[in-house]
């Protein structure tokens, strides 16, 4: 993916190097912490208790140190990818929307982070908050996805940031929120299937992005795509659920299968219409 040297985004809240850090997590190793983390967030659920529990007591610090040269250079990445969300977006609302795009913001940090919407952390992993209208992130997800799911790559962690920027689209367009208010309102396993509707739709409003960000500035190198498509299979519901030892339950999902997630990027990319990606109106997922 060619980045450097490419404008970043203003729209970046850089937490890291501050913060809590929760020390004592249980003996896992770090083999072991990240897939405890990965199975968080693919599947929507704090696994704190997890990282606290197992012997010895949990104890809160705050700590406030230099950032690794890696860790500026991860944020510089990601600084670039949010921009080009920001000019990608703007132009497609132009076109197509026929309104203004109103960007979001990305939270930068390590350990733990608050939010409106609950504490942000590892064991949360990416996600947007409709609450403040921003996405928060742990650049260490990024070596969750690498080294544990098998995703490895620049364009599959961008896929990871547009994605969640996708959702803010969603809440611009009014989306999320009529979807999350319906959700509230009807039982567990219909939820489950809203959901899946959105992640799909946020897949393929990722592929728009890929198209978009080709086009406008020949970001794709080599394999790019193939990462990205990677990256959606690595994270669906089947194949996780399988990787855990369970049976695939197709009730319980909220995000969709790894065929399907890898199907609705690769439509947004080939057809980069917003009205390609109604999975709300649409009868086959």
């Amino acid at each position: 993916m060619r980045w450097k040297g490419r404008r970043g985004s203003t729209n970046i809240v850089d937490r890291r190097g501050r913060g809590s850090v929760t020390r004592g997590a249980g003996g896992l190793g770090f083999g072991g912490l990240l897939l405890v983390l990965a199975i968080g967030w693919f599947f929507g659920i704090d696994v704190t208790p997890l990282l606290q529990g197992g012997g010895g007591a949990s104890v809160q610090t705050e700590q406030r140190r230099e950032l690794t040269q890696a860790e500026i250079e991860q944020g510089q990445f990601v600084s670039v990818v949010l921009a080009d969300t920001e000019e990608i977006w703007a132009e497609i609302f132009a076109r197509q929307v026929d309104g203004p795009y109103d960007p979001a913001e990305l939270v930068l940090y390590s350990g733990v982070t608050a939010s409106p919407c609950g504490n942000a952390s590892g064991a949360t992993g990416p996600f947007y908050c409709p609450a403040d209208e921003r996405v928060y992130l742990d650049t260490e997800f990024f070596t969750t996805l690498e080294q544990q799911m098998g995703a490895g790559g620049d364009f599959a962690a961008a896929y990871v940031v547009a994605h969640e920027v996708a959702h803010h689209v969603q809440n611009e367009l009014g989306i999320l929120g009529e979807a999350n208010r319906i959700r509230r309102q009807v039982s567990q396993e219909e939820s489950n299937a809203i959901s899946v509707r959105i992640e799909l739709q946020a897949d393929c409003y990722s592929g728009m992005w890929a198209r978009r960000a080709q086009e406008r500035f020949g970001t794709l190198e080599r394999g790019d795509l193939e990462e990205a498509i990677n990256a959606a299979k690595q994270i669906g519901d089947d194949y996780l659920q399988r990787r855990a030892g369970r049976v695939p339950a197709p009730h319980t999902f909220t995000h969709g299968t790894s065929e399907q997630r890898a199907r609705w990027f690769a439509r947004g990319y080939e057809q980069g219409d917003i009205r390609a990606c109604d999975t709300f109106g649409a009868e086959r997922l």
